[in-house]
């Protein structure tokens, strides 16, 4: 008999079988035609991965660590750090010394699971099987435990539960009259004279998912739109044109007119700075959205890009505490230190956001203590992040420009490392309180709160002055560069080894708040209510006069 898979191995199977149908396994799908075996079943699988997720997520706390106990291999005693569970029984077995194998063969037990990944093992078949439904069913079940034990960062409630949308027989109507296209969502962009910085922010937005879903959701029509010089328009236009079935690279010549019309202090064929048209178009997009206010803004780019910095600043005479709160649509971090040289050392994103919440002295007559009423010369300042947006936006700080003691402009080409995934806790308010009050490491919540997936990266080839920007930006699970009109295959690892200038990440689990109806939609229901109103009392006048008018006539007779 061969040898059972690897565990490790398992993910490989799972994606080469969801290729075709050769690795589904037919003793399972036989299990399931029974109603009640295929209830025993699936009940046993929710029951052990809501298990292994709720067990996770509780030792992720320095509190509860100490309570959770690790479960035994039913054979050799010893403790496990993955359990692979039988789904027929309570047996609970190691897979290194094959003992979960053994009880399914000596008990004439199908299948048992892996708790750790959710995989399915076939004793029949003696490898690890792919299921879609059971695929489904894991992801869904690790939300929902997920959602039952996160609370919002700002907010203390729990999350809103995630539901499938299903579409009403309306919208299945109009799914039915519709025309499917193809689409790639890759086209390159040309370069309209110096204008590559645009390019690589217009990349960024098409690869972006929230951004994508809100304009391909026709949630701005450019059609319907009655605002002038609308960069929302221009918006709804590139991604008709992105994932349109034309191929051929695309001009943004009218995206551009619209930008140079609106801010005047990007307009002109000179080369650009890329975050700083990143910052001017997230204001245009803002302002010309449905929705758009001041405060608590629900438009698409604050339901996006916004986030919340504090800013804690403590008297360390008296020990008070003075927290201020600001919106944040991105972060730039320093690749510099306080002496002015690059930290070639821990040069990463992870050592960026550490220097950028370390806390930092005030100089003298910097903090004045209120509780005090002082100027304080001993004050500590530590920035930390209150509120993780769903995207988040980086930018390396690689530019330094004309001071006192530099003659020119330079730019730092040192290279800085960033990941592919990215764990946020240890920089939130949240986690970095708790640290301070518990003293262990640790964060509350589970890894769901906290973690993001990159999708997009820019990078500046060159000096200030004659660089070009382009970009590697992840289409589902590819990786492909883009040079203006030029798109080419790549690889993760070249994305990574590039010297990046600007990082896009999105939340891999995104948080859903109640439906609240947009407060535009409110205003304006409240202003169809009063114009009807209105027009009721003038139809009232109208023939209150006409009756008046017969009174008259009648009396006169």
């Amino acid at each position: 008999m061969s040898a059972s898979p690897s565990p490790e191995s398992a993910h490989q199977t799972l994606s080469e079988a969801s290729m075709s149908d050769i690795g589904r396994c037919s003793h399972f799908a036989s299990a399931l035609i029974d109603g009640a075996a295929k209830a025993s079943i699936l009940d046993k699988y929710k029951t052990v991965v809501a298990w292994q997720a709720r067990r996770s997520q509780e030792a992720s706390s320095p509190a509860k660590r100490r309570k959770i106990s690790a479960p035994t291999c039913g054979t050799c005693e010893v403790s496990l750090s993955r359990p692979f569970a039988c789904l027929r029984c309570s047996y609970a077995g190691c897979w290194s010394e094959g003992h979960i194998s053994d009880h399914l063969k000596g008990a004439g037990h199908a299948f048992c699971v892996d708790t750790r990944s959710g995989s399915v093992f076939c004793a029949e078949c003696n490898d690890f099987i792919y299921d879609t439904s059971m695929d489904n069913i894991y992801l869904s079940t690790v939300v929902a435990v997920e959602e039952r034990q996160t609370n919002f960062q700002v907010a203390k409630r729990g999350r809103e539960p995630y539901q499938i949308w299903t579409p009403s027989d309306e919208e299945s109507a109009a799914l039915n009259d519709a025309t499917v296209l193809p689409c790639q969502g890759r086209r390159g962009l040309l370069n309209l004279g110096q204008t590559c910085f645009l390019n690589v922010i217009l990349q960024s937005f098409i690869h972006n998912p929230l951004l994508r879903n809100y304009f391909l959701g026709d949630r701005h029509n450019n059609k319907l739109c009655k605002h002038t010089d609308c960069t929302c328009c221009e918006m709804d236009n590139l991604f008709q044109e992105i994932y349109s079935a034309n191929t051929t690279p695309f001009g943004p010549t009218s995206f551009l007119a619209t930008t140079w019309k609106v801010s005047a202090e990007v307009s002109g064929y000179s080369q650009q700075d890329a975050h700083e048209f990143f910052i001017t178009a997230l204001n245009q997009i803002h302002g010309t959205c449905r929705g758009s206010t001041n405060i608590s803004c629900n438009c698409i780019i604050h339901s996006t890009f916004a986030g919340q910095l504090q800013s804690d600043v403590t008297c360390e005479r008296c020990g008070n505490v003075t927290s201020t709160v600001d919106p944040m649509l991105d972060i730039s971090l320093e690749l510099k230190g306080k002496t002015g040289e690059a930290v070639s050392g821990d040069n990463t994103l992870a050592g960026c956001l550490r220097r950028f919440t370390k806390p930092e002295k005030l100089g003298a007559k910097e903090y004045s203590c209120s509780k005090c009423t002082k100027v304080s010369p001993e004050a500590v300042k530590r920035l930390s992040i209150r509120k993780l947006p769903p995207v988040l936006s980086f930018q390396f700080k690689r530019f330094e420009h004309k001071t006192a003691g530099k003659s020119s402009p330079q730019k730092i080409d040192a290279a800085v490392r960033f990941p592919v995934t990215l764990n946020m806790a240890p920089y939130t308010t949240l986690v970095m309180n708790s640290k301070a009050k518990d003293g262990e490491k640790g964060y509350p919540g589970p890894d769901a709160m906290y973690e993001y997936d990159l999708f997009a990266v820019i990078n500046h080839e060159g000096q200030m002055d004659n660089g070009h920007y382009t970009n590697f930006a992840r289409f589902q699970d590819e990786w492909y560069r883009f040079d203006d009109d030029k798109v080419t295959p790549s690889t993760l690892g070249a994305c990574l080894d590039s010297h990046a200038y600007m990082c896009f990440y999105v939340k891999r689990h995104l948080d859903y708040k109640p439906y609240m109806k947009p407060s535009y939609r409110l205003t304006r229901e409240s202003d169809i209510v009063k114009e009807q109103a209105l027009e009721k009392e003038k139809e009232a006048a109208r023939m209150k006069e006409v009756d008046d008018a017969l009174m008259a006539m009648v009396g006169a007779d």
